[in-house]
């Protein structure tokens, strides 16, 4: 089978295609025949092996959201998962077949097809968490960042299913912008425009309640000061550098809080299997939509993160094995 890894840090030249043997799965494990995978932002940071939070030993493989089909089960695994549509995160995502925990699985309805199937593992779980660590409610102000990215026009149009009054998305270019205004956002500022914050003061003169920040940098304290009382901001990521919050900005009744899918999934088990349900049906009667950028062949993974390194993508990227 064929698998995507790089032996070095780098621009999306250094992915490279091998060949490896088929993985057998062990106690507890299911293989999958992937027909559709998800890339992820996040690798390539890991790639450019940027920091010390963004290291992996090398060589290194690239995570993504697999959908596929169980081909086999492992010792101790529930035969009767054979042949099941399944959908998982995995570390080790960019091949023709991935091997998977059986407990971390995502049952794929047939309703669903594999764009949207590739939004259950992790990136409609984020923007939903995200959401609910913010505490968005009927009539909140929320300012989502990257709205037009894969996690952003999820979070976007989930802001808006759950009541929020005015949802303002920031982006990067025209295209962009338009795009964010079809997925929900009453309003859509450019977050290249130095004014941005003034715009986005404009759109809510009271403050904004929740912020959804995966940028990290001047970004994240601008999202403080736009903040209303009792306003939060929910950190999921850094795409840029992280910064220190001075604690004197939160004295106006502000607060700054992380998030994390993995950390959900562990504290509340249930309620996370509850929002992959809930997903999942707004994902199958089309209240939630994902859309789909491209779709590559897996031997164009590079051209995958050279997407993604120009933050030109518009929702998803897909790698066809």
């Amino acid at each position: 089978m064929r698998r995507v890894r790089y032996h070095a840090y780098g621009g999306p030249e250094v992915l490279r295609v091998e060949d490896a043997e088929v993985p057998e799965p062990g106690p507890g494990q299911v293989r999958i025949r992937a027909s559709a995978i998800g890339a992820n932002f996040v690798d390539t940071k890991f790639r450019a092996g940027r920091g010390a939070i963004f290291q992996r030993p090398l060589p290194a493989t690239l995570t993504g959201d697999v959908v596929g089909t169980v081909d086999r089960v492992g010792q101790g695994t529930e035969p009767g998962l054979t042949g099941s549509r399944v959908a998982v995160l995995s570390l080790d995502a960019f091949a023709d077949h991935v091997i998977a925990d059986a407990t971390d699985l995502v049952l794929v309805p047939d309703s669903l097809d594999d764009a949207a199937a590739s939004m259950l593992p992790s990136a409609a779980p984020v923007a939903l968490g995200t959401l609910l660590a913010g505490g968005v409610g009927p009539g909140s102000t929320v300012l989502v960042h990257s709205a037009a990215g894969n996690i952003g026009h999820l979070a976007t149009q989930l802001a808006k299913l759950r009541g929020a009054g005015t949802v303002i998305g920031t982006a990067g270019s025209p295209a962009k912008l338009d795009f964010v205004r079809a997925h929900g956002a009453d309003v859509a500022v450019d977050y290249g425009d130095d004014a941005w914050p003034d715009e986005v003061r404009a759109a809510a003169p009271g403050g904004v309640d929740v912020v959804l920040d995966a940028v990290g940098g001047k970004t994240t304290l601008h999202g403080v000061d736009l903040l209303a009382p009792f306003g939060r901001v929910v950190i999921y990521g850094a795409a840029d550098d992280l910064v220190d919050v001075p604690v004197r900005s939160l004295y106006e009744l502000r607060s700054v809080g992380g998030f994390s899918m993995m950390a959900w999934q562990r504290a509340r088990p249930a309620e996370f299997a509850a929002a992959i349900s809930e997903l999942t049906g707004l994902l199958a009667d089309g209240r939630l939509r994902c859309t789909v950028h491209t779709r590559l062949p897996l031997a164009d993974a590079a051209e995958a993160h050279r997407l993604l390194d120009a933050r030109a993508q518009l929702g998803r990227i897909l790698l066809v094995p």
